[in-house]
């Protein structure tokens, strides 16, 4: 249910300290002035489906955890680094990432309809941040079609969803009329986060002759709302298949059950659970941290609780570059 003192501001995406506090999503005892230096270093968006599940008065809301802002993001620890996924280094043209022989990301934009307070490039991502120009994205796709053993594109950023349908339709058109890409890939944050997104022409633009697959972020089953449901049904009508991802986040999904929910809402949405992450080391993400060990217990813990179509693999970025390493669990049965 709505906050009662937000419900005036919910029809607009929240972006600064000021209009959050205004809408009542900020506890009495909030840090104004941290919250502040906050919000000059990285971006906020709270868009109005996400402001509406928000209950302030509640020091453990898993939406809070996620997306209203928090001083202590000023404090790097000692682990922590700037670009934890290495996009730098593994970037041969502007908003291309090749880590893997057989794939390659490709950012067209740095915008998001949310900025949660864990994002590993949240050093870059804002409204105003890495929209690629034709001329830009021309060379990207030229660079796919001159890598032959590229044979899938992950469309990701920022959210490609926040590209309007006729640029997102041209540029997976593109991308699919390139012999040697067999398989299309997004990630989004729009149908849980920004479901209002999702019309008719959003999903004309992702009906391509490649497979598509679109791979769904969530952290918490109350983002699986009705709108969010209505979203994902006009989606898989369309003949999208949708993949869910998360990320295990202190205070937010570190319980069994918080998982149990979480897997289960996304299957009710017609959502494959396919990635549960381990957090990334972005600077001012450690009240976030749950160690591999414990992630490792809780997923032992839903074995026999769910069915197999609600398992995740957990994966966690191995340093430099590396890729994705299977975290576990392993099981060892009496």
């Amino acid at each position: 249910m709505p906050h009662p003192a937000a419900a005036r501001n919910l029809s607009r995406t929240l972006r600064d300290t000021a209009s959050l506090s205004e809408a009542g999503l900020l506890p009495p005892s909030a840090d104004l002035a941290g919250l502040e230096a906050v919000q000059a270093r990285y971006a906020i968006a709270v868009t109005p489906a996400m402001a509406a599940l928000i209950d302030p008065a509640d020091p453990r809301d898993p939406i809070v955890a996620q997306y209203i802002p928090d001083p202590a993001e000023l404090v790097t620890a000692p682990h922590e680094i700037e670009d934890p996924t290495a996009d730098a280094p593994f970037t041969p043209v502007p908003g291309v990432v090749h880590r893997y022989p057989d794939r390659a990301l490709l950012k067209p934009l740095l915008a998001c309809p949310v900025y949660c307070r864990f994002c590993f490039r949240r050093e870059v991502v804002g409204p105003d941040g890495g929209l690629l120009t034709t001329e830009q994205l021309e060379t990207a796709i030229a660079w796919f079609e001159r890598t032959p053993q590229v044979r899938e594109v992950i469309l990701t950023g920022g959210d490609p969803l926040m590209l309007s349908p006729r640029r997102l339709a041209w540029l997976l058109e593109r991308l699919a009329a390139i012999p040697h890409i067999e398989i299309l890939r997004i990630h989004s944050r729009v149908p849980v986060a920004d479901p209002a997104r999702v019309n008719a022409a959003l999903a004309a633009a992702l009906t391509v002759e490649k497979p598509l697959y679109l791979c769904v972020h969530a952290n918490h089953a109350r983002e699986f709302t009705a709108e969010a449901m209505a979203a994902l049904r006009q989606l898989t009508g369309a003949g999208v298949v949708l993949l869910g991802q998360s990320v295990l986040l202190r205070g937010v999904n570190d319980k069994a059950e918080a998982l149990e929910d979480l897997f289960r809402a996304m299957l009710r949405g017609r959502v494959k659970p396919y990635y549960l992450h381990q957090l990334d080391p972005a600077p001012g993400t450690a009240r976030f941290e749950v160690p591999p060990e414990e992630g490792r217990a809780l997923l032992a813990a839903l074995r026999f609780r769910v069915t197999g179509l609600a398992w995740p693999t957990y994966v966690q970025e191995r340093p430099n570059g590396g890729g994705k390493a299977v975290v576990g669990p392993v099981w060892r049965d009496s």
